[in-house]
C-alpha cells in the first residue's frame, strides 16, 4: 500500500492511503471483537460506515485476506475468519516456541537500548489500562511482545513472529475479555508485563522463561471449548 506525501516547511509528510486507512479500521473492528469471527462483511454497510467507494474497500479486504483475518467465500463475499479452540491452542503454542527461542538467544541483553521499545510499550499499556482503552491495551501488548522477540536480533525469527502477529492480537483480545468474564477483572495486564520486563532487565533467563510459560494464557486455554467451542 502506497502513501501520498506533501511537502511542508518541516519536510515531507506521509498521508496514509485510503486503502491503508480502511485496513486499519477494519482490523481494529475485528481485533476488538466488534465484528466477530464468522460474521459476514457486507460491502454496502462498510462503504457507508467508512465513507469510501467499493474499490478501496475491496482492496483493503484483499489485504486482510492475505493477513488471514478475513476469508472470501463463493456467493457469500467476505467473512471474518472463524477461529476454533484448536486454532487458539496452535497460535499460543507457536507463540511460546518463538518467544522461548528469542529469550534463549537474547537474554541477558547485550545492548540496554534494545529494551526501550518494550519500556515504551509498557508505559503505553499502563496508560491505556488506566483509561479503559482496550484497543490501545492490545496494541501496546502486541508491541511489547514484538520488542521481546526483537531482542534476539534474529531476522527470520522476527519475520516468523510478524506472520503470527495479527492472529495473536485476535487471541489477546479474546484473552482480555475472557479474563474479565471469568475473574471480573482485567487489571493485571500491566503488572504481568512489568514483572516480565524486570526479569529481562536483570538478565535472569530462567525467570523470564518461567514468566513466559505462565503469562496469563491459562484463563483462555483452560476454557476454550466452553468459551469458543471445540474444533469440528
Amino acid at each position: 500500500m502506497s502513501a501520498e506525501a506533501f511537502q511542508t516547511d518541516q519536510g515531507k509528510v506521509e498521508i496514509p492511503s485510503i486503502v491503508e486507512a480502511v485496513v486499519l479500521r477494519l482490523r481494529a473492528l475485528i481485533v476488538s471483537g466488534d465484528v466477530r469471527p464468522g460474521d459476514r462483511l457486507v460491502e454496502e454497510r462498510l462503504t457507508e460506515m467508512f465513507g469510501v467507494s467499493r474499490p478501496p474497500l475491496r482492496e483493503a479486504l484483499r489485504v486482510l485476506q492475505r493477513d488471514g483475518l478475513v476469508q472470501s467465500l463463493p456467493r457469500r463475499g467476505y467473512i471474518v475468519t472463524p477461529i476454533t479452540a484448536q486454532d487458539v491452542r496452535e497460535i499460543y503454542s507457536l507463540r511460546f516456541a518463538l518467544e522461548r527461542l528469542a529469550i534463549e538467544l537474547g537474554v541477558p541483553v547485550k545492548d540496554p537500548a534494545s529494551l526501550e521499545p518494550m519500556r515504551a510499550a509498557l508505559a503505553d499499556m499502563k496508560a491505556a489500562a488506566d483509561s479503559g482503552d482496550d484497543n490501545a491495551v492490545l496494541a501496546a501488548n502486541s508491541r511489547f511482545h514484538m520488542g521481546l522477540v526483537s531482542l534476539a536480533g534474529h531476522s527470520r525469527l522476527i519475520t516468523a513472529y510478524e506472520g503470527l502477529r495479527l492472529q495473536l492480537e485476535l487471541c489477546m483480545a479474546y484473552n482480555l475479555k475472557f479474563r474479565e468474564r471469568l475473574y471480573g477483572d482485567r487489571g493485571d495486564v500491566h503488572p504481568r508485563h512489568a514483572l516480565l520486563l524486570e526479569s529481562i532487565e536483570r538478565g535472569d533467563r530462567k525467570a523470564v522463561l518461567h514468566e513466559i510459560a505462565n503469562h496469563g494464557n491459562s484463563s483462555i486455554l483452560d476454557n476454550l471449548d466452553e468459551l469458543i467451542g471445540p474444533a469440528t
